[in-house]
């Protein structure tokens, strides 16, 4: 409804979002699904304000600290639980890490 509402750049839908994201991290029974929603979800979050207000910004440096920590998460959860592997999951974050430092994202 935020997005709707103000767009999807604004501050407010931003910080909901990641709300949204940090509650699925931290439920104790959240299931590697949810913490790749989250993980999804907070690269969305950082990649919107990166664009929005910049990378030096506070607001993006508390996102890129929740997406470091939501990676952490879903890393020692695969490890505990490996349907998808460590190889995978480090191609998908520099692919992303390679579209932020690109400036086209």
């Amino acid at each position: 409804m935020a997005r709707r509402r103000v767009g999807e750049g604004h501050e407010l839908t931003l910080r909901l979002r990641s709300n949204y994201a940090g509650a699925l991290c931290n439920d104790p029974g959240a299931t590697l699904d949810d913490l790749r929603e989250a993980v999804t979800t907070f690269e969305d979050v950082e990649r919107i304000a990166q664009r929005v207000v910049g990378g030096a910004h506070p607001l993006t440096k508390l996102f890129e600290s929740h997406l470091r920590r939501a990676r952490a998460a879903l890393r020692g959860r695969e490890d505990a639980e490996p349907d998808v592997s460590a190889q995978e999951l480090d191609a998908a974050e520099a692919a992303a890490a390679a579209a932020a430092g690109d400036g086209s994202g």
